[in-house]
């Protein structure tokens, strides 16, 4: 199985890089990303959870790795992130079962960090 601990460090790494050589850019998104997923109607939970299911859906283990932490990190469950891969799944068909038992592993590595 793919570590998501390495996957989520390697893209700190990149990115890193990245905001190095473009930093207006990375530092723009960043900016977005802040202000998306900051509390609002929706709790920084839920929309970690959202941004996990649609990482299964576009197949971005960058994305997985970093958003099942943060979901995570946010209070979500095993359960409730098992949910999340569920309707990822739903939407995505035969892909995003590939993608999604995937994700489960990473919220049982990063997990196992606790």
């Amino acid at each position: 199985m793919k570590s998501y601990k390495d996957i989520n460090q390697e893209q700190n790494a990149l990115a890193r890089q990245y905001r190095a050589a473009s930093p207006d850019i990375l530092n723009g998104f960043m900016t977005m990303h802040k202000a998306a997923m900051q509390d609002g109607a929706l709790s920084p939970k839920i929309k970690e959870m959202m941004a996990v299911s649609i990482g299964i859906a576009a197949r971005c283990d960058g994305c997985i790795a970093s958003h099942v932490k943060a979901a995570l990190r946010a209070g979500a469950s095993r359960e409730e992130l098992l949910e999340t891969i569920n309707v990822a799944v739903m939407m995505g068909g035969g892909p995003s079962i590939i993608y999604g038992t995937q994700a489960l592993g990473a919220v049982d590595e990063f997990l196992a960090d606790d």
